[in-house]
């Protein structure tokens, strides 16, 4: 009898253990069950080898021997969204600023040492301009000390640099939340049960020590510390601070991507504050000659070899380009003050370096190959960052589907006299608890949550095809705008010296009687346009360089934001502990 009492206690006791290990299968497996199947995104264009053009195509091949891109490569031809996004652990952090040459208060840092020989469409095989820092590029102090002033001053820069310590926090507000939270406390107060409850039944008839009954109303004293901790056994929030590091890294590629726009846009407007110069300078020498045209036609009247039709005809012209000036010296202003918003400061004048503005080049632009976009070009790296950070956030979706496992526990001390409370083992007191909790029914917003974090990672893959196919697509613009207005502007020059050439037949013919003042003003006019025009489109030229410098990632600015993960043992500025995943694959 006894044996069989045995055998059923100890079976009894198998059972006990199984149903809880039967238990968490359960709960293991029926979470894994209806996962939804996550949709792939469309492969991108193969990143072509060379900057080609329909037009102007020998201009923009890529320099022999230089590196060539496979075919085979897209931009992003596929996502592993099922396979598993891993960031290693690593205290030997990338840190994408270490190598930078600036730091904060310091107005510019680049490479001084290339060496890029100026020419006329202002195109050279040679490696990338991007290389090249915005100082030399520009050589022009009054213009690169704006830039100074901007990269300082600038407002917009400003918000950003905050957006990327909001982002900062947010690392190290996801990091905080895979490590255990501990919370210590000290209370004190006092009860009394009823008498005709339980609690004050039971406590009539206690003593503390014999002869001594429990104190009415009871004191309790409390100190104690709490210790919970989330099992972080799917990565789901590793994998959530490692989005937000990735975040972190995109939001700093989209501030120094603004940077390079903010260089190209006071770079672009101070070429257009010259040409409104030039065109002041071009309306004052047009004035000058129609000025002595209008006096030579009073003499002509006054001689009876002219009528006062002429007189007034070279009146109204001069009237008119007086009247021109002043709409140029609005303009100036106007340009003036864009510059002065750019530079974070108030109106005022902008000092500009006196230059043959038609003869003014900048360094030939280099184009080096496709690729070296990749790398050069921030706004590519930001969205690279997003579509890294997005198969993250998929992964942290997918982990809800599935157990999670935390623990709690608490130690301290509880007495009804202070006198008491420390008193080991009589006052300790704690706790220890294990808790697997999964979802079972109802998982559509779990589902909702996990598609919505496919589509954004869809999202963030088109808009990285896009940001990559846009890039391409400025470079080939600008430098065919380069290589054509540099060519028209060529020809333009040689138009301009015919007609330089006709106003001063069409004045020595009218001074002598032998040509009409009609042809003397039809001379001028189309002189003043033609030197007009061409001043337009040396600004488009220059325009054009300073874009495509910009689209092939020049005029960056390294600056570095400190930020803080006491998790890794040190401070480093854009020193967060990532890596890639496996979410831009070639096929």
């Amino acid at each position: 009898m006894m044996n069989l009492l045995a055998r059923y206690s100890s079976a009894k006791d198998k059972r006990l253990t199984l149903l809880p290990a039967i238990t968490a299968g359960v709960l293991l497996v029926s979470a894994g069950c209806g996962i939804p199947q996550l949709r792939q995104a469309l492969p991108g264009p193969a990143l072509p080898e060379g900057f080609h053009a329909a037009t102007n195509a020998e201009y923009f091949q890529a320099p022999e021997g230089s590196a060539r891109v496979d075919e085979s490569t897209h931009f992003v031809s596929y996502v592993s969204a099922a396979s598993p996004l891993n960031l290693p652990q690593s205290n030997d952090a990338v840190d994408p600023a270490a190598d930078a040459n600036m730091r904060d208060g310091d107005p510019y840092a680049g490479p001084r040492d290339a060496n890029m020989e100026p020419i006329g469409p202002g195109i050279a095989h040679t490696e990338n301009s991007s290389a090249i820092g915005f100082l030399e590029f520009f050589n022009d102090p009054a213009l690169t000390g704006l830039i100074e002033q901007a990269l300082v001053g600038n407002q917009d820069l400003n918000i950003l640099a905050e957006d990327i310590r909001i982002a900062c926090n947010e690392v190290q507000a996801r990091q905080g939340e895979y490590l255990p939270f501990a919370n210590v406390g000290a209370g004190a107060g006092v009860v009394k049960p009823g008498a005709f409850t339980r609690a004050g039944a039971v406590e009539e008839h206690l003593e503390i020590t014999p002869g001594r009954a429990f104190p009415t109303p009871l004191p309790d004293f409390l100190v104690a510390t709490n210790i919970s901790w989330e099992i972080d056994i799917w990565r789901k929030l590793r994998n959530a601070k490692d989005a937000a590091a990735l975040r972190f890294l995109a939001t700093q590629e989209g501030r120094n991507y603004v940077v390079t726009r903010l260089v190209a846009e006071i770079a672009d407007e101070y070429y257009a504050l010259l040409a409104l110069d030039n065109r002041l300078t071009t309306l004052d020498r047009t004035i000058e000659i129609q000025q002595h045209s209008l006096e030579v036609a009073q003499a002509m009247k006054a001689a009876g070899r002219s009528t006062e039709l002429a007189v007034q005809r070279f009146q109204a012209e001069v009237r008119k380009n007086q009247s021109e000036k002043l709409i140029v010296r609005q303009e100036i202003v106007e340009v003036e003050n864009r510059i002065n918003f750019l530079a974070g400061r108030f109106p005022q004048r902008v000092e500009r370096m006196p230059v043959q503005y038609i003869d003014l080049y900048l360094p030939a632009l280099g184009t080096g190959v496709p690729s070296d976009l990749l790398m050069n070009r921030a706004d590519i790296r930001q969205a690279e960052r997003d579509v890294a950070a997005a198969g993250l956030d998929v992964q942290v979706a997918r982990a809800r589907f599935y157990p999670s496992l935390s623990l709690n526990a608490g130690v301290g001390y509880q007495a009804f006299n202070p006198r008491y409370l420390f008193f080991t083992p009589e006052s300790l007191i704690y706790n220890a608890v294990g808790e697997l909790a999964a979802p079972l029914f109802n998982k559509n917003a779990i589902r909702a949550d996990y598609l919505t974090a496919n589509a954004k990672q869809l999202q963030a893959i088109y808009n990285y095809q896009r940001t990559v196919i846009n890039a391409y697509t400025e470079v080939v613009n600008q430098m065919t705008k380069v290589d054509n207005y540099g060519k028209s502007i060529e020809i333009k020059k040689q138009q301009l010296t015919a007609l330089e050439a006709s106003v001063d037949a069409a004045s020595s013919l009218f001074q002598n009687a032998r040509a009409e003042y009609v042809e003397v003003l039809l001379a001028q006019r189309e002189m003043m346009e033609t030197r007009m025009v061409l001043i337009e489109t040396k600004r488009q030229q220059l325009g054009a360089v300073v874009n495509a410098y910009q689209a092939l990632g020049g005029g960056a600015v390294q600056q570095d934001f400190p930020c803080i993960l006491p998790f890794f043992g040190h401070d480093a500025a854009c020193c967060v502990d990532y890596s890639y995943p496996e979410v831009l694959v070639t096929q």
